[in-house]
């Protein structure tokens, strides 16, 4: 599956930290390129992309931490 968006937090609508593929970061600067799990680690990792098309690490999660996962379905 692929992940479109994720909630870090153990409050999802007041207390959680929303991070969505697409979404504008770092003063618009970057944006969020894919939102995926580390098979090795379990790791949850937000990969960011600048407007040259560099994409980079900018987050990892510990799956101890609460994290809801809401993936992309396409009917």
């Amino acid at each position: 599956m692929i992940i479109r968006k994720i909630a870090v937090g153990p409050d999802y609508k007041s207390g959680a930290m929303h991070y969505v593929v697409g979404q504008p970061v770092l003063d618009k600067t970057y944006k969020i390129h894919t939102i995926k799990i580390n098979k090795e680690t379990q790791f949850v990792e937000v990969w960011i992309e600048d407007e040259g098309n560099n994409v980079v690490c900018w987050k990892e999660f510990n799956p101890a931490m609460p994290i809801s996962i809401e993936n992309n379905i396409n009917f």
